[in-house]
């Protein structure tokens, strides 16, 4: 009964909807978007968004404090909060939080648009084409948008110019969605404009400013708000705010989605898949190379990846275990090295640099895979220069004992064995003789010391 008893108690803890908040109360589920934006932040924010009424809540507060990130992740968010069934609040903060690039993106696109004191946001350049600011290029707050057109960035290519306007019109049409300055939106992409919280509310960028996320809920109580086709007018007053933070799934998609994660597992997939073949029934490097191959393989489908990076990867490592079993003095190994190193480098298609491979690993990588060719290499030619330890061929310099012998032919104790003998020079029983040819089962002996077993 008492049993009973406690796993009752123990499933009610557990249906609890989390953090103190009571049956039937009104709760606004808080989403924390920290740090790069990629496959594993998008996954979190959509299943976030997604479960949110099933956990009770009637809107979600995404909190976002990000640098940007992969433009692909961006726009599976966006469109998560577009097609939202419940009103989105976006709030960048605390103090000192950011929502650059992509993250200027999601504030546009949400259906409330905050900032806290001390926070920023813009600087919304496609970052696979514009780079990474230079400390002296990147504009002050607010001035790109009057900047004379002449000493407007200009694209550098058609292609970069399709990209931009793209993104452009991306970003204005988020803008006219929700009412906000789509005249500083185009300028924080083409430009890279950047705008303090102050200035981002005098501008019209967002809605409101909020020192906090409860500051933010009781200054958007009697707001409206269009979501999907309805008008919903907030009611915030005395909500209660349930935090979801990541779970395992997000923290392990993070963990295989870092690119250098991924070609690590690829390359313990490969060697380990390697060593099963050349030692059928080890089990171990099999299994464990198969389950990170098949890791890093899904890594690398959610990443931007660039096909010619992956090529140059497979070949780099073709070659350096090539070297291994053809005698090409380091010729094939060096290649693939550098093959593998030039592939690394251009694996992943974005100039992010959350997302980029690192230089030491790629090279730290290939030089452990040149160096273990180069040993391979190294005990095979020592192998080969070794004398014969097995078969009859061993025989050859070893020491034999004259037992039987007449005229030219007689019979020897070599190895533990008794063999038939033959010598063009005189010998006697008992006499030790030496071993210096093989031909069949006889042996070609004659006097003189040699190698004792």
């Amino acid at each position: 009964m008492l049993f009973r008893v406690g796993l009752l108690m123990l499933g009610l803890a557990f249906a609890a909807p989390g953090q103190g908040a009571d049956a039937g109360a009104r709760t606004a589920l808080v989403l924390n978007l920290e740090g790069p934006i990629g496959p594993a932040s998008a996954d979190y924010v959509i299943r976030g968004i997604a479960g949110a009424q099933a956990r009770g809540a009637v809107l979600v507060v995404l909190r976002i404090d990000t640098p940007g990130g992969l433009d692909a992740s961006m726009r599976e968010i966006v469109r998560a909060i577009l097609a939202a069934p419940l009103p989105v609040l976006a709030f960048v903060g605390p103090g000192g939080a950011r929502a650059a690039s992509a993250g200027t993106y999601i504030l546009y696109a949400s259906h409330l648009a905050a900032m806290a004191p001390g926070t920023n946001l813009g600087a919304a350049t496609p970052v696979a084409l514009g780079g990474a600011p230079k400390p002296g290029d990147a504009p002050r707050d607010g001035d790109a948008a009057e900047r004379p057109s002449d000493q407007a960035r200009r694209p550098a290519s058609t292609m970069e110019t399709k990209v931009i306007n793209d993104a452009v019109a991306y970003i204005r049409s988020l803008a006219q969605l929700r009412g906000r300055n789509a005249k500083w939106a185009e300028a924080a992409v083409r430009d890279g404009a950047s705008l303090s919280a102050e200035e981002a509310r005098s501008r019209d960028v967002i809605d409101l400013m909020a020192s906090s996320v409860t500051n933010l809920l009781e200054q958007a109580n009697g707001r409206a708000v269009t979501v999907g086709e309805r008008r919903v007018v907030l009611e915030t007053r005395g909500i209660v705010q349930v935090s979801l933070d990541p779970d395992w799934r997000t923290r392990l998609l993070g963990a295989i989605t870092n690119p250098n994660v991924a070609l690590i597992l690829m390359m313990i997939g490969l060697y380990g898949l390697l060593f099963e073949f050349m030692s059928p029934g080890a089990i171990y490097p099999g299994t464990i190379g198969a389950i990170s191959l098949l890791l890093g393989l899904y890594a690398l489908s959610v990443l931007p990846v660039s096909h010619a990076g992956i090529a140059l990867i497979v070949l780099g490592t073709a070659l350096m275990v090539a070297e291994g079993f053809t005698p090409s003095l380091g010729v094939l190994g060096i290649g693939g090295a550098i093959a593998f190193v030039l592939g690394a480098t251009i694996l992943i298609d974005t100039e992010a640099p959350a997302f980029s491979v690192s230089w030491p690993l790629a090279a730290g990588i290939a030089a452990t895979g040149l160096a273990f060719s180069l040993l391979v290499v190294r005990l095979a030619w020592r192998s080969r220069r070794r004398p014969i330890a097995t078969g009859a061929e061993s025989l050859l310099g070893e020491q034999a004992t004259v037992l039987e012998w007449s005229g030219r032919r007689g019979r020897v104790l070599a190895a533990g064995e008794r063999w038939t003998a033959e010598s063009d020079l005189p010998v006697q029983v008992g006499q030790q003789v030496r071993v210096t040819d093989l031909h069949g089962l006889v042996l070609r002996v004659e006097p003189g010391p040699g190698r004792t077993s």
